[in-house]
C-alpha cells in the first residue's frame, strides 16, 4: 500500500462533508485508485451512510463503478434502507440480483433490504424477502434471523415473530433484545415480562428496553420497580425514565428523576433535558425551565439546535415569546426548519401574526424551503390575527408554489380564519367543497366560530354534522347549550342537557394551573375544600369587590348555560378555575411578579373582561394560555386585541 492509498483510507474515515468526500474522490482518480475495489467501497459506504446528504451521489457513484461488487450494493441498500424513501432500496436489491457477475446476496444484503421493510411497513415485502433469505440458507442465520424478528413486529404479526426466533439456533442477546422490543411493539407487555424472565442473559440494553416499554405502554410503576432493579444504569436509562414519565404527564416525577441524575453524577443529555423541557412547556412551568435554561447554558449544551429548539418552544408556551425570540437570534447560523416553524408558532399563539409572518418570509430569503408544518405555523398565525388576505396567499402559495398537499391541519387552519373572523358562510363553503372528508375536528372549529358569534342556525347545521361523527363528545354538547343560552332559548339548552345525561355525557371540568415558589399549583373549577383553595377564594372576594367599586365592573351571565336567578349565574361565573388561580398569585407571589396560568378550556368573556380590569386595577401582569392561545393583560388591554 502506497503512502497516496494510506493517506485516501485515513481521511476517509474522518470525512463529515459531501465536498471533502469529493475531493477524496479527485484524489483517487489523479494516483489511478478509482478502481480500487476496496477503497471505492469505503468511498461509497461513507457516501451512503455517514453524510446526510450525499446518498444520491453514492448511487451515482454506483453506476459509475465499472465492476461494483456486494459490498458496495450493500452500502447503497443499507443507505436507502436507513432514508426517508426505504422503499427505494427494492430496487438497488432487484438490480444487484439481475447482475450475475455480482453473485449471490449475502447476509448483510438480507438483513440492511429487511429494514428497508420494516421500516415502510410492507408484510408483502418482506414475506418476499423472507422467501429468498430461505431459498439462499440464510433464513436462520443469526443477523438475518434478528432482522427477521423486528421486520415482523414492526409490521405487526407476533405469530410470525415467535415462529422466526424458534428457527434461530444459537440466539445471542441481541436476538433476545430483538424479541423483546417485538413484543412491546406488538403491544403484547405480558409476552414481554415472560421473555425478560427467560432470558440467559441480559445486558444494559435488555434492561432500558424494558424500561422504554413499559413507559411507552403507559406501566409507569413496572418501569419504575424495573428501574430499581437494574444492576447498573447508564444515561439512556434515566433519559428514558424522565422522558416517559414526561411523555404520560406524570411532570413532577419526571423533575424527580432530572434531580435525582444531577445528584448521582451523571450528566444530563440532550434527550433527558428536552423530554424535561417538554414537562415544563404543558405545565407552564416558566421558573423551573429557567433553572433548565441556566443549567444547559453552563453545561454547554446551547449549541445543539434540538436543545436550542426545546427551549424556544418552553418559553413560548410558558408566555415569554420574547424570551424565545432571543434564543432564537442568539442562535448557530445553521438553524433547522423546526428551529423557525418552533418561532413562528410561538409568535402565532401569542398573537403577532405580522412577526410571525416575517420570520415566515425570511426562513424563505434564507434559502430553506418550508413544509407542511411551516404552512400550519403561518396559517395558525394569520388566523389569530385576523389576517384573511395573508392567510388565504399562504394556503394558494403552499399548494402552487412549494407543491404541498393540504392536509386536514391545514384546512382546519382556512376554517379557524374566516370563522373566527365572522366569515362563517364562508367557512360552511369552504368545509362543503374540501377534497377530502371534514373530521369531527374541522366542524367542531366551525362550531366554535358559530359560538363566538351566536350564529344558532348555522350551529345546528354543523351540529347534526358532528353526531354522525362523534355524537358523544362533551364538548359539542357544550358548545350547543351555550349558543342556546346567550341567545335565550332556554327550552333548547334544557334539551341539550337532558341528552346529555341521557347518554351519560359528562362535561370536562375546566382547571387552571399556576406555579408558585416552583410548585405546580391547580385549580378546579367550583371545587371548594382545602386550605389552599379556601385561600384562593378569600383573596378572590376581597378582588370581585374591589372590582365593582373601583371599576366598575358587572359579571357577563349570558355564556352560563342554566335558566336560573341573576345571582346564581354570577356565583357560577364567579367560581371559574382561572379567577382562583389569579387570585391565589396574588395572595401568594411577591409584588411585581408576572402572574402565568395554563387553562384547558377556552377563557370566557367575562374572565376575560375580569382580567383586564385586574391588571389595571392592580397594575399586574397576567399571563394566561388557555385551549388555543396566549393572553397577555397589561394596564387594562389583552394582546388578543379582544379577537379571540
Amino acid at each position: 500500500m502506497n503512502s497516496t492509498e494510506e493517506l485516501c483510507h485515513s481521511v476517509l474515515h474522518n470525512c463529515k462533508t459531501i465536498k471533502t468526500l469529493k475531493q477524496i474522490q479527485a484524489l483517487m482518480c489523479k494516483a489511478g485508485l478509482d478502481t480500487d475495489r476496496l477503497l471505492a467501497g469505503k468511498l461509497l459506504l461513507r457516501c451512503a451512510v455517514s453524510i446526510s446528504d450525499a446518498l444520491d451521489y453514492a448511487c451515482r457513484l454506483l453506476f459509475q463503478f465499472p465492476y461494483p461488487d456486494v459490498f458496495m450494493y450493500n452500502a447503497i441498500i443499507r443507505g436507502l434502507a436507513e432514508s426517508d424513501t426505504p422503499q427505494s432500496s427494492i430496487f438497488s436489491f432487484v438490480e444487484m440480483r439481475r447482475r450475475r457477475s455480482i453473485g449471490p446476496p449475502d447476509s448483510f444484503s438480507f438483513a440492511f433490504i429487511l429494514k428497508a421493510a420494516s421500516n415502510y411497513g410492507s408484510l408483502r415485502a418482506g414475506i418476499q424477502l423472507h422467501c429468498q433469505t430461505v431459498r439462499h440458507g440464510l433464513d436462520a442465520h443469526l443477523f438475518v434471523g434478528t432482522t427477521l424478528v423486528s421486520m415482523y413486529a414492526e409490521c405487526g404479526c407476533p405469530r410470525s415473530v415467535k415462529k422466526v426466533f424458534e428457527e434461530i439456533s444459537a440466539p445471542n442477546v441481541v436476538a433476545w433484545n430483538a424479541l423483546l422490543t417485538a413484543c412491546f411493539r406488538c403491544s403484547n407487555v405480558k409476552g414481554a415480562v415472560e421473555t425478560f424472565g427467560r432470558m440467559p442473559i441480559r445486558n444494559l440494553t435488555s434492561w432500558n428496553t424494558m424500561l422504554a416499554g413499559y413507559a411507552k405502554a403507559g406501566e409507569l410503576q413496572l418501569a419504575k420497580m424495573a428501574f430499581l432493579e437494574m444492576p447498573m444504569k447508564d444515561d439512556v436509562s434515566w433519559s428514558t425514565m424522565i422522558s416517559g414519565f414526561a411523555q404520560n404527564g406524570c411532570f413532577y416525577e419526571a423533575l424527580g428523576f432530572f434531580r435525582q441524575l444531577q445528584r448521582v453524577g451523571i450528566r444530563a443529555n440532550d434527550v433527558s433535558l428536552t423530554a424535561v423541557l417538554s414537562m415544563c412547556a404543558l405545565a407552564g412551568a416558566v421558573e423551573f425551565g429557567k433553572i433548565l435554561h441556566g443549567f444547559m447554558e453552563k453545561a454547554g449544551f446551547l449549541w445543539i439546535i434540538s436543545v436550542n429548539n426545546a427551549l424556544m418552544d418552553t418559553y413560548s408556551k410558558c408566555g415569554s415569546v420574547g424570551m424565545a425570540r432571543l434564543i432564537f437570534e442568539r442562535m448557530p447560523t445553521n438553524k433547522s426548519i423546526v428551529s423557525w416553524t418552533t418561532m413562528i408558532a410561538g409568535l402565532a399563539m401569542h398573537g403577532h401574526g405580522k412577526e410571525a409572518i416575517q420570520i415566515f418570509n425570511d426562513m424563505e430569503a434564507s434559502g430553506i424551503i418550508p413544509d407542511g408544518i411551516s404552512f400550519i405555523s403561518v396559517l395558525y398565525a394569520c388566523s389569530h390575527a385576523g389576517l384573511i388576505e395573508e392567510g388565504c396567499k399562504y394556503f394558494s402559495n403552499m399548494i402552487e408554489i412549494y407543491g404541498v398537499e393540504p392536509a386536514i391541519e391545514h384546512y382546519g387552519c382556512m376554517v379557524d380564519l374566516y370563522g373566527r373572523a365572522g366569515k362563517l358562510q364562508m367557512a360552511y363553503d369552504f368545509v362543503c367543497k374540501m377534497p377530502i372528508s371534514p373530521t369531527a375536528i374541522i366542524w367542531r372549529t366551525l362550531l366554535g366560530a358559530c359560538s363566538i358569534h351566536g350564529n344558532v342556525e348555522l350551529a345546528e347545521k354543523v351540529k347534526e354534522r358532528l353526531y354522525e361523527l362523534e355524537p358523544n363528545n362533551s364538548g359539542d354538547h357544550v358548545l350547543l347549550s351555550n349558543i342556546y343560552a346567550v341567545a335565550g332559548k332556554w327550552k333548547d339548552v334544557a334539551a341539550v342537557r337532558r341528552s346529555m345525561s341521557d347518554q351519560r355525557i359528562r362535561k370536562t371540568p375546566g382547571w387552571s394551573v399556576i406555579e408558585v415558589d416552583k410548585i405546580m399549583y391547580t385549580f378546579v373549577a367550583g371545587e371548594k375544600g382545602d386550605k389552599i383553595t379556601e385561600a384562593a377564594y378569600e383573596k378572590l372576594r376581597e378582588i370581585m369587590s374591589k372590582l365593582r367599586v373601583e371599576g366598575g365592573y358587572v359579571p357577563e351571565v349570558r355564556t352560563v348555560l342554566h335558566d336560573i336567578e341573576e345571582e346564581d349565574k354570577e356565583d357560577s361565573v364567579s367560581r371559574h378555575s382561572e379567577k382562583l388561580a389569579v387570585a391565589f398569585g396574588m395572595a401568594k407571589l411577591c409584588e411585581g411578579s408576572i402572574i402565568r396560568i395554563v387553562k384547558n378550556l377556552r377563557v370566557c368573556r367575562d374572565c376575560h373582561r375580569v382580567m383586564k380590569l385586574i391588571s389595571k386595577i392592580y397594575r399586574l401582569e397576567i399571563v394566561i394560555r388557555d385551549r388555543s392561545r396566549f393572553h397577555s393583560f397589561k394596564d387594562g388591554s389583552c394582546s388578543c386585541g379582544d379577537y379571540w
